[in-house]
């Protein structure tokens, strides 16, 4: 027997094992590159369990159709060899067999209880966090961090899977204080500087957030391509929110597409920077066409609902038939979906796609209807506060497009209420106010804009 890093016990007498799993452990907390390593390590010891399950683990977070094939030759591998195993090790093969097999409810059941167990196993903290977002249990983040976060109060990355658990609640003073304290333990912890960056967004601290993302960028080195690009995402929103379209628009060609461009995160995350672009009116060029040819093999790939709606705008946007091709493939799909999501799919996120084409086709009288039904739900597709959001600008940009100002003023309003001086916010009151023809308050509204310009 040996110990990993956090001091589980790990079977095997080989050296190489251990140092391929403490790379995969620490590299999926810290989001670096080195997870990769577990692949090496199973080579190495092709009847480890342990690093069977964690390989099997690792293909899982491809987000595609392929994932399930793809790890489960390594998760029979560790069930063959699970009997001459720790329980620990077990219970982690059982978990990740369930998730391979479809079955998220069992997967989350399963990680609480071996959490109970085995309080240090922060490798099944993370991913019970991650399928808690994925179903929009926000709650769900944050219990399994207070599970164990008293057994791991040495280790930053703990602090900073806190932090995202607490704002992703609203909690943000709680986030802010757990994000710091991962900070402060280790300057490089790029899931704690994300934390930091939800917060100081949804409070309206645009100049905060560009300076402390800009500062801790100089850290994001030997990141694997979600975390780069998504923290470069969120410094883009802040220029967003400032005016500064064009900086967006280079961070979304030097910093965010094109890392890995096959990579569902790399994905959404460039689709929905083009979507928030137009949605301001900058001019993104050809760039949807680009993008558009790297989701054509999306259309029957259904993961997440939240996935799934950004890819179909994509499509749209670049004026591929496969939009229409991945709407009639979603139906099928959404009618044997597992029961712990049958109604995201079905209820919220076929007509949410409804929606999304027909803004992206124009049609926004469509739109209108459609994501009105769909957003008072739309927490049950997972994502973020911040990703979400951009629903709600689609929203708001189709209810003024077809006239609805006295709606859209309420909307904009409510918007500036935690970031007043936002430059799209009050450029859009302009059209709104001067439409209601109350063109003092338009006029107020152009004001705040200069004092940012």
């Amino acid at each position: 027997m040996r110990q990993d890093w956090l001091g589980n016990t790990v079977t095997t007498s080989s050296d190489a094992t251990v140092a391929g799993i403490n790379d995969f452990v620490e590299g999926f907390l810290a989001y670096e590159n080195k997870a990769a390593s577990i692949l090496k390590a199973v080579e190495e010891e092709p009847d480890s369990c342990l690093a069977n399950a964690y390989a099997a683990m690792f293909y899982m977070f491809l987000e595609s159709k392929d994932a399930p094939g793809l790890a489960r030759p390594f998760i029979e591998k560790a069930q063959a060899a699970a009997a001459g195993a720790s329980r620990r090790e077990q219970m982690t093969t059982a978990i990740v067999r369930a998730w391979v097999d479809g079955d998220v409810a069992k997967t989350i059941k399963l990680s609480h209880q071996a959490l109970e167990e085995f309080p240090r196993d922060l490798a099944i903290v993370k991913q019970a966090q991650y399928h808690h977002f994925n179903l929009g249990n926000c709650a769900g983040m944050l219990a399994v961090a207070e599970q164990v976060i008293d057994h791991n109060a040495d280790i930053p990355y703990m602090h900073g899977l806190a932090a995202f658990g607490y704002e992703q609640c609203h909690l943000l003073k709680d986030a802010e204080a757990s994000a710091w304290k991962a900070v402060e333990m280790k300057r490089k912890e790029p899931w704690a500087h994300h934390a930091l960056a939800h917060v100081m967004i949804t409070q309206g601290r645009i100049n905060e957030g560009v300076e402390f993302l800009t500062d801790v960028s100089k850290t994001w080195v030997d990141l694997n391509s979600f975390m780069l690009t998504h923290n470069w995402w969120h410094l883009s929103l802040n220029y967003i929110n400032l005016g500064r379209y064009q900086d967006a628009l280079r961070l979304y060609d030097e910093r965010i597409w094109g890392v890995w461009k096959e990579y569902s995160q790399d994905q959404i995350g460039a689709v929905s920077l083009l979507m928030r672009l137009e949605l301001v009116g900058a001019d993104v060029g050809n760039r949807w066409q680009e993008l558009g040819t790297y989701l054509k093999p999306r259309v029957d790939d259904f993961v997440q609902p939240f996935l799934t709606m950004q890819y179909v705008y994509g499509l749209a946007r670049a004026g591929l038939p496969e939009a229409d091709q991945l709407m009639q493939n979603l139906r099928a799909f959404s009618a044997k979906t597992p029961a712990l999501t049958r109604e995201a799919w079905g209820d919220v996120c076929i007509v949410a796609c409804e929606g999304l084409l027909a803004h992206a086709r124009g049609d926004f009288e469509t739109a209108f209807r459609k994501m009105t039904l769909a957003i008072p739900r739309i927490l049950e597709i997972g994502g973020s506060h911040a990703q979400r959001a951009l629903f709600h600008q689609i929203l708001l940009d189709s209810t003024i497009k077809t006239g609805r100002y006295s709606q859209a003023q309420q909307m904009l309003e409510a918007e500036r209420a935690y970031d007043p001086n936002s430059v799209p916010a009050n450029t859009a009151l302009v059209n709104v106010y001067q439409n209601l023809g109350l063109n003092r308050e338009a006029a107020k509204a152009q004001a705040r804009i200069s004092t940012i310009n």
